[in-house]
């Protein structure tokens, strides 16, 4: 009976390819929307993951993320290095600047200020240059997204800038994944970059810190915010403080939200009309089935069998539109560099083609089992 039911689905090459255009769409608009909006949050914890031997950021009480902050007094680098427990604490800057290019151009910047001994909160890859150059007077090393947003034709390395009013000499280019904000960004030495931000009574943005042997990132954080009165959050918790600012203060949820219930909806119209137009116009032939003995369960089976076909077909087409759309984008464009599709998206767009099938089965299945046998014969 399962092959039956494929012809007379495959029969009709017009609502068959209508019914599974409908899946691949709504399967396409689910699996993109939702991949696009992971990344984009993953973005506001990026800055936190890029610095992977920290266990814990302090930051002012006031602090929320790594580009929502208020500066600490320099004294609290020391504070934070005597409690008990900390294995090294390294100083950080992170504020935003402005750089004339040498054509004249002016573009904001991210300036990050790692400390000069052990150049803790530098990317770990190096594309051009070395990490050593950073030692250089002047010196700054740009992320290579950045570098080709300021410079497209190449040739960023050995380029002086004008950073807020002072010098500063491109001496390397470092992989580093763009935060939500999508500005250049630039990092040089903390003490250089005391000189090249505006100065201001307290400079010192965070004070990363590692913890010992045998305590753990939790224990060491909530010690540090006991004994110094900071805001001390393990690298996992601030990460996550990232992603909650933007789903709180942005409308980025709401609007992806938005999209993704469209394309479930629209998907249900169009392979509940077309699977439905298909019944009817299939009425007789379901009828003369039963006319010769065929059970309503096996004519459950018949439908099961045609919404699991198109089902399958649909969703993997648009699975594999999807991919195509993400490589691409990585591969030709810097807006989604880094973009990746978790293994959860590609289950939930299967759950919602799967309830997208159980509903329009459901609507389609009440023509069929209330056809009488003797429609055949009318």
């Amino acid at each position: 009976m399962g092959w039956i039911a494929i012809r007379m689905l495959t029969g009709d090459r017009v609502k068959f390819i209508g019914i599974l255009f409908g899946v691949a769409f709504s399967t396409l608009l689910i699996t993109q929307q939702l991949t696009i909006f992971v990344n984009l949050l993953l973005r506001g914890a990026a800055a936190v993951h890029e610095i992977s031997t920290a266990d814990v950021w302090v930051m002012d009480q006031a602090g929320r993320t790594s580009d929502v902050t208020l500066p600490l007094p320099a004294t609290a680098l020391d504070r934070v290095r005597s409690v008990p427990g900390v294995a090294w604490a390294a100083p950080l800057i992170r504020s935003g600047a402005a750089v004339r290019t040498p054509e004249g151009d002016l573009e904001p910047v991210t300036v990050i200020g790692v400390d000069d001994a052990s150049l803790i909160g530098l990317p770990r890859t190096m594309l051009e240059g070395h990490r050593d150059a950073l030692a250089d007077p002047d010196a700054v090393f740009i992320d290579d997204v950045g570098s080709r947003k300021l410079f497209a034709n190449g040739g960023a390395v050995g380029t002086r800038l004008e950073l807020n009013d002072q010098r500063a000499v491109i001496r390397g280019i470092v992989d580093a994944t763009p935060t939500f904000t999508g500005t250049v960004i630039l990092y040089t030495r903390y003490s250089n970059a005391l000189n090249y931000l505006p100065g201001t009574r307290n400079r010192l943005s965070f004070v990363l810190v590692r913890a010992a042997p045998g305590i753990t990132p939790q224990a060491l954080a909530a010690r540090i915010g006991r004994e110094t009165g900071f805001r001390a959050r393990t690298s996992d918790e601030f990460a996550d403080d990232g992603l909650n600012y933007i789903i709180e203060n942005t409308g980025i949820p709401i609007n992806f939200g938005i999209t993704v219930a469209l394309g479930f909806i629209v998907g249900v119209a169009i392979v509940g009309l077309t699977f439905t137009l298909f019944i009817r116009d299939n009425i007789k032939q379901f009828g003369a089935l039963k006319a010769i003995g065929v059970t309503n369960n096996k004519i459950r089976l018949m439908v099961v069998a045609q919404s699991g076909l198109v089902g399958l077909i649909g969703y993997g087409f648009g699975l594999m539109l999807t991919v195509g759309f993400i490589l691409g984008g990585t591969s030709n464009s810097d807006t989604f560099k880094g973009f990746y599709i978790p293994w959860q998206i590609p289950l939930i767009a299967a759950a919602s083609v799967i309830v997208m099938l159980l509903l329009t089965g459901v609507l389609a299945l009440r023509a069929v089992l209330n056809t009488e046998p003797a429609e055949v014969f009318r």
